[in-house]
């Protein structure tokens, strides 16, 4: 448990809660292997069924490289977000852990994506997951900023408000992606290739 401090207007420092987040990304991210290898090949008698049986893998391929990449980037921005958090609240640690709480649901979502594409529910499990993950996100930096004086205080409010343009960036393709997903399938995740640029064209039309 976090440890309160006993002033009312105290804060808390961020190590805890960085290494809190650091573990559930890393769990997710490994958990994501499981379609791999609870996967079989069944029956394979020649190295031709050998390619033919992991050609017929692709789909679980594509989505285990696209949720890796994707924890790998959502991770990445809260690693140079938290590099100017100097301290956080209680808003700041239960919108973290909303976020969270979609970080662990992607290998499920993931899976479903996979085995059950078909089906509507199934084809937006990856891209809701995501999204919501992304909004919460969105969310914690946007309170940080409002409490910048507090949470960043070494940023001024411009800095503080471009440097949040990339949550806003992925935010704004993962709903790209939930309304695409229905139609192209787990191939809307590429438009994520669009980050850096969007954000660089977000953080140019707000500075």
């Amino acid at each position: 448990m976090i440890r309160q401090r006993r002033h009312p207007a105290a804060t808390q420092r961020t190590t805890r809660l960085e290494a809190f987040t650091d573990g559930v990304f890393a769990i997710a991210a490994t958990l994501l292997v499981l379609d791999l290898t609870q996967h079989s090949l069944g029956e394979v008698d020649s190295n031709a069924e050998m390619w033919a049986a992991l050609a017929g893998m692709y789909e679980l391929f594509l989505n285990f490289g696209l949720s890796f990449v994707l924890l790998c980037l959502m991770w990445m921005v809260h690693v140079q977000q938290f590099e100017h958090v100097a301290r956080v609240d209680a808003t700041t640690v239960w919108l973290n852990n909303a976020r969270l709480l979609f970080i662990v649901l992607v290998p499920f979502a993931t899976n479903l994506t996979t085995e059950y594409s078909e089906w509507l529910a199934g084809r937006l499990a990856m891209p809701v997951t995501f999204f919501l993950a992304i909004l919460f996100s969105w969310l914690q930096w946007g309170w940080a900023v409002r409490q910048r004086d507090v949470l960043l205080p070494d940023m001024s409010q411009d800095d503080a408000i471009a440097y949040g343009r990339s949550s806003l960036s992925a935010l704004i393709i993962s709903a790209v992606v939930v309304v695409l997903a229905p139609w192209i399938g787990s191939i809307a995740f590429l438009l994520f290739v669009l980050d850096g640029p969007f954000t660089r064209l977000l953080r140019g039309r707000n500075s």
